[in-house]
């Protein structure tokens, strides 16, 4: 083959191939682009394909806020007194709303006390882990309506006033709607107490003459001494005279007269010095008073400690409880005791307090606070010790104590503040 064929032919297959080349870069990006898809999307069938967002939400919990408890009831309770000459009691449960609740209601006896007529179906029973006894209703309270229950009691020989109150609680028997308090006295009770001698029932009528005349004595006098005659003074002298008017001359100023030194510095000496012992004599006195081994009723520093029973007010510095019922569950090992307690703030600002102030003494002088867990359940999860209450207003709770050992608590220690004297309340 000649030479020149020979180049003609290797200059026209470089010539195509060139051409070829040409042709085919345009499409390699896109080629290249859709392989890359290719191989990143997921086969539908592969057992390895990544987690894509599911049409229906997981069957999984998500997390959610913590539910607030359902509003209370509104039911109230009311006590009165009947003026009988046995105890008895006039219970009133209202409930003011729209919708039928179930109650308990339990009126606490007082030892010794039992019931000898009951009304509306109730029934008298000793509750495990105490010694005193109840009267409890079962009742279904329509809405918008008031129950009314009573109790006759029966007493020893002694017409002394007896105390019982009474309480609506949940179906559970343990969380408390309302509860309210009456002490039933004998009718001939208060007219056998003294009346007070005449003079004493009339001692504000007696004062009130006495600074009446004493005011008119002292305007008489005033006026007389105005009235009288200037010539007075000079026919009280020896002898006849005449008076003679004098020439109005100009008086000396009349030089204050003023103590001695010597009697001035003694005096002042004495006093500072008198008040001086007498509060150093008062503030040693409190300070020995205070003994931080014993019960801190006995030496607090704000008002007096007061006692009492279940269903007495009781008012310290800031606050007025009231115990309306103390049970604790049977058994010998650790076991809880709940307390159905009324606060009341009495100041007219916001007051804060703590469940360690608030405590149960055991017979053996032995004390436990608050178990603020226990009392947290009890109150459908609610922290009644973590927000202040309103100047004025008054709850009604359950306190919870946990004690080992058979015995139950003998009296409860309530208190607004560390420096509060606080209330004591015997419990049977």
């Amino acid at each position: 083959m000649p030479a020149s064929t020979r180049h003609h032919r290797a200059l026209a297959a470089l010539v195509h191939c060139v051409g070829f080349l040409t042709a085919a870069l345009p499409a390699l990006p896109a080629l290249a682009t859709a392989d890359a898809a290719a191989a990143g999307r997921p086969y539908p069938a592969a057992a390895t394909a990544e987690p894509t967002m599911p049409a229906a939400p997981p069957a999984v919990p998500t997390p959610t806020r913590v539910a607030s408890p359902a509003p209370a009831p509104k039911v109230s309770v009311a006590v009165a007194p009947s003026s009988t000459a046995q105890p008895g009691y006039r219970i009133e449960v209202r409930n003011a709303g729209n919708a039928p609740v179930d109650t308990t209601v339990r009126q606490e006896l007082p030892q010794g006390v039992s019931a000898t007529a009951i009304s509306a179906g109730g029934r008298e029973v000793r509750p495990g882990g105490s010694t005193a006894t109840e009267v409890t209703w079962r009742l279904k309270l329509p809405p918008r309506s008031t129950t009314k229950l009573d109790t006759t009691l029966t007493v020893g020989a002694a017409q002394q006033p007896v105390t019982a109150p009474a309480c609506a609680f949940a179906v559970d028997g343990r969380q408390p709607y309302d509860c309210a308090t009456a002490t039933w006295t004998a009718p001939d009770a208060a007219a056998a107490q003294p009346e007070p001698s005449g003079w004493r029932s009339q001692a504000p009528a007696l004062l009130a003459g006495a600074a009446v005349l004493l005011v008119l004595g002292l305007v008489a006098f005033v006026t007389w001494r105005r009235r009288r005659p200037p010539v007075a003074a000079a026919l009280a002298s020896d002898g006849p005279g005449r008076v003679y008017p004098r020439p109005a001359a100009p008086r000396p100023p009349a030089r204050r007269r003023t103590p001695p030194v010597w009697l001035v510095v003694p005096v002042a000496a004495t006093v500072l010095a008198a008040t001086v012992g007498t509060a150093a004599w008062t503030a040693t006195r409190r300070v020995a008073a205070i003994d931080t081994d014993s019960q801190p009723t006995n030496g607090a520093w704000k008002g007096t400690g007061v006692s009492g029973g279940l269903g007495v007010p009781l008012r310290e510095d800031a606050f007025e409880f009231t115990v309306y019922r103390m049970v604790c569950d049977p058994g010998r090992g650790a076991r809880q005791c709940q307390a159905t307690v009324g606060v009341r703030n009495l100041t007219p600002e916001h007051q804060n307090w703590h469940g360690k102030l608030q405590r149960a003494y055991l017979a053996d002088g032995n004390w436990v606070t608050t178990d603020e867990q226990a009392t947290r359940r009890a109150n459908q999860g609610r922290d009644v010790f973590a927000e202040p209450m309103a100047a004025g207003s008054r709850l009604v709770l359950p306190l919870v104590f946990t004690v080992n050992g058979g015995e139950a608590p003998q009296r409860l220690e309530l208190r607004s503040g560390v420096f509060s004297a606080g209330v004591r309340v015997d419990v049977p």
